[in-house]
C-alpha cells in the first residue's frame, strides 16, 4: 500500500476512514432490529450465501480463476438497503468483506478500498431513498439505484486513476457491459426486496437469476484476460496484432501516415539473474506504465514477448516517430523501480535502458508484417550501435 503514489495513498486512506466513520455512526445511531427485520436479513443473506457457495463450487470444478462476484454483492446489498434497518445493511457488507479475507489477496489494501467505496455508495443510496423508512416511489427507487452505482463507480475510478494516471479508460471506468450488469444487479436487488417484503422465503427464488448474473459478470473479465498480458496489463501479441491491423486498414483508406516502434530492454537477463525474476516482472510492469504514460492515448501499445514491446503510432510521420521514440527511451532510462530482490530484501532497480527500432508507412506501406520486419531490422541496428539507441529503418 505504501508504494502507491502519494495522491492515491491519501485518497485511498480517506475513503477507508470515511467508510469506517459511517459504519461507526450506523452502529451507534440505529436501534436494535425487530424479529421481522432479522427474518428478512436471514432470507437475503442466506440467498446470497447459497449463490456464492454454488458459484465457488462451479468455479472450482471448471478450474476457473476465482474472481470478485461484484455484481452479486450489488444485488443483495440493493435488496438490503430497501428493506433492512441500517445496522443490518452494514452486517450484509460482511459478504464482500469476507470474500476479500478468504481470497487471501497479497494486496489486501485493494479489496479494502473497494469495500470502503461499496460501503459509502450503499449508505449514500440509503440516504437517497430514505434513511429511516425507504420510499417505494418508483422515481425515488430509480434515483437510489443510480446513486448506488454511480457513487461506487466514481469512488473506485478516481482511486484507480490516481494509482495509475496512464491507465486506459476501460481499466478505470470499465466497459459498457459492466454498466449494464450493474443496472441488472441493482434491478434484481429491487425485485428481491419486493419478494422479501411479501414472504422472506420467496427470496430463494432469486437464487437462479443471481447465479446467472454472477456468471455473466465474469464475461468482461474473461475477455480482458484473453486480450491482455498478465504481467504488464498491455495488449498481448494476438490482441495487439488485431488492433494494429484495424488501425492500419483505417490509415490506408485515408492515406494517413503510420509509424511503428519495436522496443527491447537492454541486458534484461542480468536483472533476472542478479536480482530475481520478481524484480524482472516489476521492471516489465514499470516499463509498460511508462510507455502508456509517454505515448498518446490513441497509440496501440502491446507486449510483443519476453522483454520486447511494440507501439503503433497512427497519424505519425518519420520525424514525429523518432521524437516519440527518443522521449520513450529517455523516460525509461530515468525509471526507478522499487522491488524485492531474490534474497527477500528491498531493492531499487535503476539503470534500465531500451533500444528502439522505428519503421514508417512512408517506406514500408500499411502491412503489419512488413512494418514489424523493418522495425526489427532497425532494432538490431540499434543494438549494434551500442544499445540505448533509437534507429530508423
Amino acid at each position: 500500500m505504501w508504494t502507491l503514489p502519494r495522491p492515491a495513498l491519501v485518497y485511498w486512506l480517506a475513503v477507508d476512514l470515511a467508510a469506517l466513520a459511517i459504519g461507526g455512526y450506523v452502529l451507534a445511531a440505529t436501534a436494535p432490529p425487530s424479529l421481522a427485520d432479522l427474518g428478512r436479513f436471514g432470507a437475503i443473506a442466506c440467498t446470497g450465501l447459497v449463490v456464492i457457495v454454488v458459484t465457488a463450487v462451479a468455479t472450482q470444478l471448471s478450474n476457473e480463476t476465482r474472481r470478485n462476484p461484484w455484481a452479486l454483492h450489488i444485488c443483495y446489498l440493493a435488496a438490503g438497503l430497501l428493506v433492512l434497518p441500517p445496522n443490518l445493511v452494514l452486517l450484509l457488507l460482511l459478504g464482500p468483506a469476507l470474500y476479500g479475507v478468504l481470497g487471501a489477496s497479497p494486496q489486501a489494501h485493494r479489496w479494502l478500498f473497494t469495500l470502503a467505496a461499496t460501503t459509502l455508495s450503499v449508505f449514500a443510496a440509503r440516504l437517497t431513498v430514505g434513511w429511516a423508512h425507504p420510499s417505494w416511489d418508483f422515481g425515488v427507487l430509480v434515483l437510489g439505484g443510480v446513486v448506488l452505482l454511480m457513487t461506487r463507480a466514481v469512488l473506485v475510478a478516481v482511486g484507480l486513476r490516481l494509482r495509475a494516471p496512464a491507465a486506459g479508460a476501460d481499466e478505470v471506468f470499465g466497459e459498457p457491459i459492466d454498466v449494464v450488469l450493474g443496472i441488472v444487479a441493482a434491478s434484481t436487488g429491487g425485485l428481491v426486496a419486493i419478494a422479501v417484503l411479501t414472504d422472506p422465503i420467496r427470496a430463494l427464488l432469486a437464487g437462479p437469476p443471481m447465479f446467472l448474473l454472477e456468471r455473466a459478470a465474469q464475461l468482461p473479465q474473461w475477455r480482458r484476460s484473453a486480450q491482455r498480458d498478465a504481467k504488464t496489463g498491455l495488449s498481448n501479441a494476438v490482441h495487439w496484432d488485431l488492433r494494429a491491423r484495424d488501425e492500419l486498414a483505417k490509415a490506408s483508406s485515408r492515406q494517413r501516415p503510420v509509424a511503428m516502434l519495436l522496443l527491447d530492454l537492454d541486458h534484461f537477463k542480468r536483472v533476472n539473474d542478479r536480482v530475481g525474476h520478481l524484480a524482472g516482472d516489476a521492471a516489465l510492469a514499470a516499463v509498460a506504465r511508462e510507455l502508456r504514460g509517454t505515448v498518446r492515448h490513441g497509440d496501440v501499445v502491446g507486449r510483443f514477448g519476453g522483454e520486447e514491446f511494440v507501439v503503433l503510432l497512427p497519424d505519425t510521420g518519420p520525424g514525429v516517430a523518432e521524437s516519440v521514440a527518443e522521449r520513450v527511451r529517455h523516460a525509461i532510462s530515468l525509471l526507478r523501480v522499487a522491488t524485492t530482490a531474490a534474497d527477500g530484501h528491498a531493492h531499487l532497480l535503476t539503470g534500465l535502458t531500451v533500444s528502439i527500432g522505428v519503421s514508417t508507412s512512408d517506406r514500408y506501406g500499411y502491412d503489419v508484417s512488413a512494418l514489424l520486419v523493418a522495425a526489427d531490422s532497425a532494432l538490431l541496428s540499434a543494438k549494434g550501435y551500442g544499445r540505448n539507441v533509437v534507429a530508423i529503418a
